[in-house]
């Protein structure tokens, strides 16, 4: 029997060789938002390895959004001139690359991991944040601005001229980025989100500023062009989003437009208590897929071919999405369809040593 995991995938006009993507990992090692050759390298080299997608790190609409002063943006035709080059040897390696927008909202503006991943000031490098309601995110960070419906509009045309960016650089698809307490994040939880217009109150009302972003973004892209959405599936804290908050979510997503949720969670508080284990997010891939019929993507602690393979032929999800482990291994696909008996051809550079 054919792997399950080596088994061709399509959504709309692209074909996909494989259903192991590379998941959206920041590499805070951008200048002025643009990428350096630490980045082509990081990244052609899981296309080598044999993925079927790689997916760019979260990447920011507008210079606030940043994470860090080290973020990719996609806010200036700069940027986009390099991105360009960086997916056109991507995909010489038979890897479709999809890239990730996002906006950090109240969780911007910080110093990379390594350097203390400490909140920044405007006075030592850092910058206003802004959020939907001025809730900082722990003691250490600044209150951020409540956004004005100025700014709402303001993030949606960054996101939709990113978008625009993206697809003239060539990315084979586009994520919007949903989950992990970052701004949407932040619209949709009750948690984050206190706003008395609109944008806030109700669930439909908070789930109002995404769901405008993702129709717009489809309209941009056409109907040929996958459309994912990454997703925070619950909050793992007291009063915030739970799964059944999250499936009539999706079926919100699908209905304008998006084609895949890249089911994680977590993220938007800083004392979440979250059971990690292997596959600890894959049965909300499977509740979202089994009651909303979308297509999702299993992402979070999975390691081995054998696991990734179980959740494909049980149908938990349509793809997985690696993140550490393929910071550990570039090779891993290789070495899973030599596991999973499926007959994969490696770069001929390295045949010598198999």
């Amino acid at each position: 029997m054919e792997a399950k995991l080596f088994s061709p995938f399509k959504i709309k006009h692209t074909a996909f060789k494989n259903r192991v993507f590379m998941s959206p990992m920041c590499q805070y090692s951008g200048v002025d938002g643009m990428i350096t050759d630490w980045h082509f390298t990081h990244y052609i080299s899981r296309a080598v390895g044999g993925v079927g997608a790689i997916i760019l790190e979260a990447t920011a609409v507008e210079d606030r959004g940043r994470i860090s002063p080290y973020d990719l943006g996609l806010y200036n035709d700069n940027q986009k001139q390099l991105l360009t080059k960086l997916v056109s040897r991507v995909k010489e390696y038979d890897c479709k690359i999809g890239i990730q927008l996002a906006h950090a909202g109240r969780k911007a503006s910080k110093d990379a991991p390594w350097k203390g991943d400490k909140f920044l000031t405007p006075q030592n490098g850092g910058w206003q944040t802004i959020a939907p309601s001025a809730i900082p995110f722990n003691k250490q960070s600044d209150i951020p601005k409540e956004m004005t419906k100025n700014d709402i509009d303001d993030v949606k045309k960054s996101f939709f001229s990113a978008t625009e960016r993206a697809i003239s650089a060539g990315f084979d698809f586009i994520e919007i980025h949903m989950a992990h307490g970052y701004l949407l994040h932040e619209f949709l939880s009750p948690v984050t989100n206190k706003r008395s217009d609109e944008y806030g109150g109700s669930f439909e009302n908070r789930m109002k500023l995404p769901l405008e972003i993702v129709k717009g973004v489809r309209e941009i892209i056409g109907e040929n062009i996958p459309l994912f959405v990454r997703i925070s599936a619950v909050d793992w804290c007291a009063g915030g989003l739970e799964i059944e908050d999250t499936v009539k979510f999706s079926k919100k997503l699908r209905e304008n437009g998006a084609d895949l949720i890249d089911v994680s969670s977590g993220g938007l508080v800083e004392d979440a208590v979250i059971p990690f284990d292997y596959g600890y997010q894959t049965h909300f891939a499977y509740k979202i897929k089994s009651e909303t019929g979308i297509l999702t993507g299993a992402v979070g602690m999975i390691t081995t071919p054998s696991q990734a393979e179980h959740i494909l032929t049980t149908r938990q999800a349509d793809i997985v999405l690696l993140g550490r482990t393929l910071l550990g291994n570039p090779y891993w696909t290789l070495h899973a369809a030599k596991e999973l008996r499926y007959d994969i051809k490696w770069p001929n550079q390295y045949l010598r040593h198999f």
